[in-house]
């Protein structure tokens, strides 16, 4: 029998991170994971503190880059990759309206320092862009599908890693531990994303899953060094690859790709710039998103060794790192979690 502090179920960001915050403490776990859940592989990685859409601070962004930030650093430096990717993210304006709300926006305090003052001209013979572009301050983009290879080899390395789906019949109850096949713990944190549907701990908590898909192409006129939003984003890769993205469907609960989803996203892509491309590749996953737009972070009600850790949305770059670090403060040093992520939120309206 093997014992250890905690089992984490499911290695996308929120796994990542809570293993990160149990390494600097020292405390001992294993994952398991079938790499079943695609979302942080197919993400386009952004990290952005305002919502373009509405020109409006993403939530608690300002701390949660000052926390995730250093993380990825150290990440990159323990696993020898490059993962983060400063990159400034500019919104197209489609009118005067809009560039007048977004100085109206850049006034605000809490919204400052994040984005410009000015209009930056459009020069790109490539791009439709009569109003010129707003620029948001303090973005880029982490490789999430590097990150989660990378790590997971990490793990291998350490032997602390089971590939394999988990089987909640195996799970087993003992007074003040859990059981799992020949592993004995303290706790188990359950981050499987979209996976928690199916988790019958958790899966009355309203987790309703956002499908979201991708394409990558190849465009060698476009020739720019920015995000670049409008109806649809477009992040630039090497080579004169992009990705395109993304699309919001809530009835299809697949990982499989679409011509519907395509042809959704060329007509965006289209609606802004004119040079030719080539569509080189397409993914799908789905989004743990959630009905308030809130992470489910806490404890099961009746099951006390049993804890959640999901619902990250579009966001999970930046959300990641401060969810894990409530809920190891939350089962560690008894502190209370952020009431915005509690599933005590729900749990009270039954």
């Amino acid at each position: 029998m093997k014992n250890v502090d905690y089992i984490i179920v499911g290695l996308g960001l929120a796994g990542i991170h809570f293993c990160d915050v149990l390494q600097k403490k020292n405390k001992s776990y294993v994952v398991i994971d079938d790499a079943s859940q695609h979302s942080s592989i197919v993400a386009g990685g952004l990290y952005n503190p305002v919502i373009l859409k509405r020109f409006t601070e993403a939530w608690k962004a300002d701390e949660q880059l000052q926390l995730a930030l250093p993380i990825y650093k150290r990440f990159e430096q323990m696993l020898n990759v490059k993962l983060d990717y400063k990159i400034p993210v500019r919104r197209l304006f489609n009118s005067i309206e809009e560039q007048n709300n977004w100085f109206i926006a850049s006034d605000k305090p809490n919204l400052s320092k994040f984005l410009s003052e000015s209009v930056i001209t459009n020069t790109n013979k490539s791009v439709e862009a009569s109003f010129g572009y707003g620029e948001v301050n303090q973005t880029g983009r982490i490789d999430t599908k590097i990150l989660i290879e990378t790590y997971k080899k990490h793990l291998v390395d350490q032997n602390v890693f089971i590939n394999e789906p988990f089987d909640y019949d195996n799970l087993i109850e003992e007074q003040d531990h859990i059981r799992y096949k020949d592993i004995q713990t303290s706790h188990i944190v359950f981050a499987e994303g979209f996976g928690l549907k199916q988790n019958p701990f958790f899966n009355n908590l309203p987790l309703d899953g956002t499908k979201g898909e991708l394409l990558i192409i190849s465009a060698p006129e476009l020739k720019i060094d920015f995000v670049l939003k409008s109806s649809v984003f477009l992040i630039p890769l090497e080579d004169d690859l992009y990705i395109v993205g993304a699309t919001y469907e809530w009835n299809d609960k697949t990982n499989i790709v679409t011509q519907k989803a395509k042809d959704e996203l060329l007509k965006k892509l289209d609606s802004f710039i004119n040079c030719d491309y080539k569509v080189i590749d397409q993914v799908a996953g789905m989004r743990p998103t959630v009905v308030d737009r809130r992470p489910l972070v806490g404890r099961h009600e009746k099951h006390q060794n049993m804890y959640v850790l999901n619902g990250l949305g579009t966001r999970g770059v930046m959300i990641a790192p401060y969810v894990a670090q409530q809920l190891y403060n939350f089962i560690e040093n008894k502190e209370p979690l952020d009431k915005e992520i509690s599933i005590e939120r729900f749990l009270k309206k039954e």
